[in-house]
């Protein structure tokens, strides 16, 4: 049984037919170019083209130096190979297929404006921070929500029962990775009874991150059960950009009125059941009341441009209970970020973080290779005086990630910024906090891929008691790393060269 597991494992498969592509390319380019002095002169043309057309293109300064040193080290395959790869954007038919469904539901969110003025009242940074996200993603600031913070998996997967076994009208759920085991069963035997009984249950999963999960076709299962299933972004075996584009969110709404987020998935190691990387450090936040509404919206985006139907978005409005309407936990404004346009949000949202804070801003994240504006901002604000801390794993899940996660410690740690790895395993968290007033958690890690190809969330707070638990949850944590000096990171130098070229190419990573 486990031979025929490996044997009729997706990825093997996909990498091959993509190697055996690969090859069949660089073959016939290599004996065209050999018998005809026109069509290397033309390979060449079209990478000084590629040169220029990057040059000229709104990408970040480090991406498209990533392309630029390739095709002039390989001018004869590198503007092939960008014309086959460099492209960031989705292919067409998704790209329409969202931008409809976001146009369509846009209309069903509005800014309540006595909340934003509220907000304005308080804190002139944190109201540029809401208009930001208000008026470059469409999604409101509110006031009348309720926030849980999760140190961990294990404090919120009961949670997560509890609500879902709770679930009156529709359940909503949207992953990047979900996996056989104890997690998925005790949520799937709700989920199904559910399903019996009438309510309406959706699932999103992403095909990339499940592709060594689930089996071909579990699509069709959840569908015997009665459970609505929509496969992002499937997997082909083909030579293409479009497989980089993945559904990075992590998403549960329970009847619109009560919803989850951050970085914790549907699988084992995210509650300690098993621990591939040793103790596996997690986060995420629960949201109850009005907030919750957006990230229904933020899911039906996602299913409507997968699955393509005119259904009526109003039944969707929440009937929660009255009485979580009128209690008060802060401000509170889920947004969400995707590859479809050329707006950075979760991006941004950190850049301004770093840029307001005058006391201190800390950061999990589980790989930090960042560009030159996060750099900057970094630095930057530890030389006016600020409190800068980042916190990345001691145990990596993916060691050449690791090892370009380390090569950006240097010139942070020489600006002053303070840099502690987890020592007691693999740290997933994707939060900020700042000044005891201003916090992150979500879904976007701080890295190329988070940041720009994949469709992420997160939850922008301000004035919560989740702001507050976010910094004891830094601060407990610390006492499980080690701080990064900058002896540690004297190297020699083949591993200094070897850092330096990772650092190169660490947008395609």
């Amino acid at each position: 049984m486990h031979l025929k597991k490996r044997l009729f494992n997706r990825i093997p498969v996909v990498i091959f037919l993509i190697a055996v592509q690969v090859a069949w390319f660089a073959f016939i380019v290599i004996r065209l170019t050999t018998h005809s002095w026109l069509i290397t002169s033309s390979l060449q043309l079209i990478s000084i083209i590629a040169i220029l057309v990057i040059i000229n293109r709104r990408d970040n300064p480090a991406y498209k130096l990533a392309w630029v040193v390739p095709i002039l080290a390989f001018p004869i395959f590198g503007g092939l190979l960008y014309l086959l790869l460099g492209g960031k954007k989705p292919a067409r038919r998704m790209l329409r297929a969202f931008n409809e469904s976001s146009e369509r539901l846009s209309r069903f969110l509005f800014q309540e404006r006595t909340v934003s003025d509220e907000i304005a009242g308080l804190d002139a940074a944190a109201c540029g921070q809401a208009r930001y996200l208000w008026k470059s993603a469409a999604y409101p600031i509110y006031r009348n929500t309720l926030t849980k913070y999760y140190y961990n998996g294990e404090q919120m997967f009961p949670d997560m029962l509890e609500v879902l076994n709770s679930a009156k009208r529709y359940i909503f759920m949207e992953y990047f990775i979900i996996a056989p085991g104890k997690v998925w069963s005790g949520i799937l035997t709700i989920l199904k009874e559910k399903a019996k009984n009438g309510v309406d249950v959706r699932l999103i999963y992403d095909d990339l991150g499940c592709l060594n999960r689930l089996p071909y076709g579990y699509r069709d299962e959840l569908a015997g059960y009665g459970i609505k299933c929509e496969v992002f972004n499937p997997v082909r075996p083909v030579f293409t950009t479009v497989i980089n584009h993945r559904d990075h969110r992590k998403i549960l709404v329970v009847d619109g009125c009560v919803g989850f987020t951050g970085g914790i998935n549907l699988a084992d190691e995210y509650i300690n059941e098993i621990r591939p990387f040793g103790y596996w450090k997690d986060a995420g936040i629960r949201l109850s009341g009005e907030a919750v509404y957006s990230l229904t919206i933020m899911f039906l985006a996602t299913w409507h441009a997968l699955h393509r139907d005119d259904e009526d978005i109003e039944v969707f409005k929440p009937s929660c209970d009255s009485a979580i309407h009128h209690q008060h936990d802060g401000y509170v404004q889920p947004y969400s970020d995707s590859p479809l346009d050329d707006e950075y949000v979760a991006e941004n949202v950190y850049l301004n973080i770093i840029n307001m804070a005058t006391r201190y801003v800390y950061l999990f994240t589980p790989y930090l290779i960042i560009d030159n504006e996060l750099m900057t901002a970094l630095c930057l604000a530890s030389g006016r005086g600020v409190d800068v801390r980042i916190m990345t794993p001691g145990i990596p899940d993916k060691k050449i990630v690791f090892h370009a996660t380390r090569s950006c410690y240097r010139p942070l740690i020489e600006a002053g910024v303070r840099i502690y790895e987890f020592t007691p395993g693999f740290l997933h968290a994707k939060c900020s906090v700042c000044d005891d007033k201003i916090a992150t958690v979500g879904t976007v890690n701080l890295d190329y891929r988070s940041l720009y190809l994949n469709f992420e969330c997160g939850v922008y707070l301000y004035g919560s008691s989740a702001v507050m638990a976010i910094k004891n949850d830094f601060l407990d944590t610390l006492e499980k790393c080690v701080r990064i000096e900058r002896q540690t990171i004297r190297h020699k130098m083949p591993v200094r060269l070897a850092q330096s070229i990772l650092r190169l190419f660490a947008p395609m990573l």
